[in-house]
């Protein structure tokens, strides 16, 4: 047994040999090294590696929400190799299971090769119906993943009612060739409202950008970051996800986990010794992604989150390792007057109960019809 497994709560089940995975359940995430290099290893043979499969992502949702959240961390062996990492988790009443990083991480996956997806995907779905589990909500998958057609297959042969919807579509920038990155640089410089709001924030003195990399400088700059997001939603009448202990926490943790040569950037833009807009981001695997970007409201009417995103654009055209800027979840218009492309994420419920399975589609479908034809109901 791999020696990851001994100190902790953990089954291990057999599968039948054709499969060749060997299957081990743990109910906490270790904190073992060599397990963390093999995490990390394998999500870079994933279709399109993202920051949010990381050992360091899963370790700090876990140190944040242990209260809310029972982790299920299946890893599949073949042999000594590691061929597989499932993230999953429970809530309190352990009614459902969902990925751990469902609420913090814009991109959520089975980890494997590809070739090998549909094999580990029916393996953990035979280990979740051994447990008991009826119930399994996977938010954020990839539609353009492989595990879309793995996760049909499971839910066929282990009886499980699946119905998958659109979530959400990230908005993204391909930066392409380097005479495409040219034109992307160029363009964004040309464009008026960049030039007008550019112009107005440097009445107030010289603008800089500040790339902070080292967890000493981001963690003397979080707080700043915290309080312009918390403010900006209470200007409002709403509140922050910030505002709990909770999410703080998991973004402290994390950046304290990614920062140095691991990816953590802190983006800001600054005029004199003030800071006019934050961008909480990764540079990871080729992808620059802008996780949570806010301002202080003071300047809002020169639009310095626009300012900020357009800095970092012109920044990552001239970065060669970079060939996308993801902006992440959300609908602001900022982001449609940068994004040439963009990245569907999909919602899947799977339950045993096809009374639950009927009525799930029916609520989505009048939640649908709600926003459609407001007026009809």
């Amino acid at each position: 047994m791999s020696p990851v497994t001994e100190p902790m709560q953990c089954e291990q089940t057999e599968q039948k040999k054709k499969a060749g995975l060997r299957i081990v359940l743990l109910r906490e995430i270790p904190d073992d090294l060599t397990l963390h290099r093999r995490w990390n290893d394998l999500l870079l043979q994933m279709e399109r590696p993202q920051v949010f499969y990381t050992c360091e992502w899963a370790l700090a949702v876990q140190s944040a929400y242990r209260v809310k959240l029972k982790p299920l961390l299946f890893l599949a062996y073949e042999g000594d190799d590691l061929v597989g990492v499932a993230s999953l988790a429970t809530d309190a009443e352990d009614l459902t299971v969902t990925f751990l990083a469902a609420n913090t991480a814009d991109y959520c996956e089975f980890l494997s090769p590809p070739q090998r997806r549909a094999e580990f995907v029916e393996a953990v779905f035979a280990e979740l119906r051994r447990l008991g589990m009826s119930r399994v909500v996977l938010a954020n998958l990839p539609a353009d993943s492989a595990t879309l057609a793995a996760l049909r297959a499971a839910a066929k042969k282990h009886g499980f009612h699946m119905y998958v919807r659109p979530a959400y579509s990230c908005p993204q920038v391909e930066l392409g060739s380097a005479a495409q990155r040219e034109e992307l640089k160029n363009a964004i410089s040309r464009k008026r409202q960049v030039r007008r709001c550019l112009k107005a924030l440097e009445q107030e003195g010289p603008l800089t950008m500040t790339y902070l990399r080292s967890w000493s400088e981001i963690q003397a700059a979080l707080p700043g970051f915290f309080e312009a997001l918390a403010e900006r939603f209470r200007t409002k009448g709403s509140v922050s996800f910030v505002s709990t202990s909770e999410r703080r926490w998991f973004m402290e943790e994390l950046a304290r986990r990614c920062s140095g040569d691991r990816g953590m950037t802190l983006s800001m833009l600054m005029v004199g010794g003030r800071t006019l807009a934050w961008s909480y981001g990764f540079q990871f695997q080729g992808s620059w992604f802008l996780y949570q970007t806010t301002f202080d409201i003071r300047s809002e009417e020169n639009s310095p989150g626009y300012c900020l995103m357009a800095r970092i654009l012109m920044e990552a055209c001239d970065i060669n390792t970079l060939n996308l800027v993801d902006m992440g979840l959300g609908a602001e218009a900022y982001k449609e007057w940068f994004a040439n492309s963009s990245r569907q994420t999909l919602y899947a419920t799977l339950s045993i109960s096809s009374l639950r399975h009927w009525r799930e589609i029916a609520r989505h479908r009048m939640a649908a019809g709600v926003k459609r034809f407001p007026g009809c109901m």
